[in-house]
């Protein structure tokens, strides 16, 4: 029997209640003369609200301005609220006085309901399918279809790279780059925050950079007294170019901001612009000079994306269009959307619909991590957190998008899992040995786990 059917018995049974009541409350006023009563009306003064029974008359003159409502315990406005339960499971979005989830409490236990202010909402989470319309999904497609083409300007080839960028972006999350020196790494970066609209700032990490020197310090100055001086990472977009070239302590410096979109200097606390998105790059062959990225910032990032050399093709192309020869603000990259549009779009992401055989699926590899039951099990350490999870979970949704579909697939999870969960698995010093890498276990999984 579904929620319905079971509120609308409810709704019989109690309306048969009230009317029973007012046939008891006709016959005692029968008996004793007196007039029918009504609902209880609770008269609130000032300090204590007081009951004032019916019989009770106040002259006109006499009878001050007060406030009345209905009790919540009352059998009519009990009805009133589950007719109000089942508009909105049918998916009818209105603005009642008096809304509440009411199934799980006995008539005897129901609390006293106010306005509220927020019946859309529950309205919208009550309703079974809430994703995005096909119009909508139009249009952001098309509208990353420029994204990506404005970025192919300045960009020659490595369209994984800008898809996992903006895939990124879709998510809300920050994105972690490897590669070797001079494959467009940060020129990638560049190109992307062009295209948004939003403000960016650049943070070359080096060896002997501070905290202080990405969030902010607080400062004294004779004539303005204290205050604050923000650093770079009070922008939409921040690139941290070499991000492994700081110590862990600078670098744990951005892990509030990702995380938590603030930023503490001194005893406050500072709201970060939305959306906020770190785009970090990592340099993978060097060992002088740069340090290992704790494992609780690289959590941080949603997406670890590998980029590769190019292709013979486009390195010609590359010959062509390099930045050595052009300046960057010479291929005149215009914005194509704003951060107002970017946080709908974002949201959009999130109402992708998912069905239960994908969370399944979703699950069923990230649980296989821990559970070590296949061939190349010995080389891993640690398995994957729960936030991989949710990572697969965001990520699918995603990509599901940007091809053009209000629904995930199967293979939204397969193409998202290597960027999701290649930093987050720990390997063995044996794997090192071995030459095993996170990608080889991510494939031995995907062939053992199926979706149901």
């Amino acid at each position: 029997m579904d929620e319905e059917t079971v509120l609308r018995k409810r709704l019989e049974e109690l309306e048969k209640k009230y009317h029973q009541n007012l046939f008891n409350e006709v016959e005692q006023s029968k008996s004793s003369g007196g007039a029918v009563g009504k609902p209880e009306i609770i008269e609130e003064e000032a300090e204590e609200p007081k009951d004032i029974e019916p019989e009770e008359i106040i002259p006109k003159k006499e009878k001050p301005k007060k406030e009345t409502k209905i009790k919540a315990n009352n059998p009519k406005n009990i009805i009133k609220n589950l007719v109000n339960k089942i508009q909105v499971k049918k998916g009818n979005v209105k603005k009642t006085e008096n809304f509440e989830d009411i199934s799980e409490y006995s008539d005897a236990e129901l609390p006293e309901i106010e306005n509220k202010g927020y019946y859309e909402k529950a309205s919208i989470s009550a309703t079974k399918d809430n994703r995005p319309s096909e119009d909508e999904i139009k249009k952001i497609s098309e509208k990353i279809q420029k994204m990506k083409k404005e970025m192919s300007k300045v960009l020659v080839g490595q369209d994984e790279i800008s898809d996992g960028l903006i895939r990124g972006l879709l998510c809300n999350s920050h994105v972690l780059v490897e590669g070797v020196p001079g494959i467009a790494k940060t020129l990638a970066i560049r190109a992307l925050a062009s295209v948004t609209g939003c403000e960016v700032k650049r943070i070359q990490f080096t060896v002997d950079m501070l905290p202080t020197d990405i969030t902010g310090i607080t400062n004294y100055t004779p004539e303005k007294g204290f205050e604050v001086v923000k650093g770079p990472i009070f922008a939409n977009f921040v690139i941290a170019d070499e991000i492994n070239r700081a110590p862990p302590k600078t670098q744990s410096a951005l892990m509030e901001a990702m995380q938590e979109k603030q930023v503490t200097i001194g005893k406050e606390n500072f709201q970060l612009t939305l959306p906020f998105f770190v785009m970090a790059t990592e340099n993978p062959i060097e060992n002088a000079g740069v340090y290992p990225l704790p494992e609780a910032q690289v959590d941080r990032f949603l997406f670890k994306l590998m980029m590769d050399y190019p292709k013979l093709e486009e390195e010609k192309q590359v010959l062509e269009t390099n930045m050595t020869l052009r300046k960057f603000e010479e291929f005149d990259l215009k914005p194509v959307t704003s951060p107002k549009e970017i946080i709908k779009m974002q949201d959009i992401a999130r109402r992708v619909y998912l069905d239960d055989n994908i969370k399944n699926y979703i699950l069923a590899i990230v649980r296989k991590t821990r559970q070590r039951d296949f061939p190349n099990a010995e080389y891993l350490s640690y398995g994957c957190s729960p936030r991989a999870s949710i990572g697969l979970f965001i990520a699918s949704k995603a990509r599901a998008l940007m091809q053009g579909r209000n629904y995930v697939l199967p293979e939204d999870v397969k193409h998202v899992v290597f960027d999701v969960m290649r930093h987050r698995l720990i390997l063995s010093y044996k794997a090192s040995i071995q030459k095993i890498s996170p990608d080889d276990i991510i494939k031995d999984i995907l062939n053992l786990v199926k979706v149901e």
